[in-house]
Formats: structure tokens, sequence, C-alpha cells
């Protein structure tokens, strides 16, 4: 198997919630948007971002009564400066976010913080010096900050 990562797909308690944030909030652009029942976004080459309504998730991978949560999984979204944090994570608030942490400096060098969307899934807003990508698209990473 490849190493990669083609669909992230989120089983999601309130589909429309998701819809009016990320698209009305954030003013993201679907690639695919079925009503009632799951939202697309192209979020990198060749890699999308599902969120599922969470009982057609479950009818879908056969396991209608199963609880689903997400859980344990932060997404995380690199900008180029402290005030870059302040100003995306204060809007993803006014679009409806919860604040979950105030942006602040951070053991790694960094700066970052961090909301959950409507359905608790939780984004990092993070400027980290130690973090780009390459003309090939291989990302780097270090800790000589």
């Amino acid at each position: 198997m490849d190493q990669s990562i083609h669909f992230v797909t989120l089983a999601t308690p309130d589909l429309d919630a998701a819809r009016a944030f990320y698209c009305g909030g954030l003013g993201w652009e679907p690639l695919l948007d079925v009503p009632d029942e799951i939202i697309f976004f192209q979020t990198a080459p060749g890699t999308v971002l599902g969120l599922f309504d969470a009982e057609k998730f479950r009818a879908d991978i056969g396991r209608p009564g199963m609880h689903v949560a997400t859980s344990g999984i932060t997404f995380s979204h690199n900008v180029d400066s402290a005030e870059a944090v302040d100003a995306l994570v204060a809007a993803a608030v006014r679009a409806g976010a919860a604040l979950v942490k105030h942006p602040q400096r951070a053991a790694f060098g960094g700066y970052h913080g961090h909301f959950a969307d409507p359905n608790g899934v939780i984004w990092e807003i993070c400027h980290n010096p130690g973090w780009s990508v390459d003309a090939s698209g291989r990302v780097r990473l270090t800790t000589d900050i």
C-alpha cells in the first residue's frame, strides 16, 4: 500500500451545521455536496475531507446501531505568522466555532490556538517555523527552531 491518504471522512452529527460553518462561515467551496448525506471539500492536491451524516455513515459501514464519535483527532492548518493565527482563530469563532485554546506560544517554538467546529472537530491553527513544503510537495519538519 502506498503511504498516502486520499480521503479523510468524519461522521458528522449535524451536517447542516457543518455546511453552515465551513461554507458560510469559513468560505470553503464544496467539491461535492449531497444534501442530507455528505459534503466533500478538496483540502490539498489529491486530498479530500468528507463530512458524512452520522446516521448514513453508520449505515454505510454496516453498523447502524454503532456509536460514532470524533475523538483524539486534531486537524492542523499552518499559516505564515502568529498574527495570522490570531486572525484565523477569531474568524472561526465568529463563524460559530468554540474556542478550545487561546492562541499562544507553543513548546515546539511556534504559535498556535485551537477551536472546535459545530460538531466538535478540533482544529489547530499554527505558525510553525520548523514546517515547510518543498517544490516537490515534500513536507520538511525540523526541531531546530
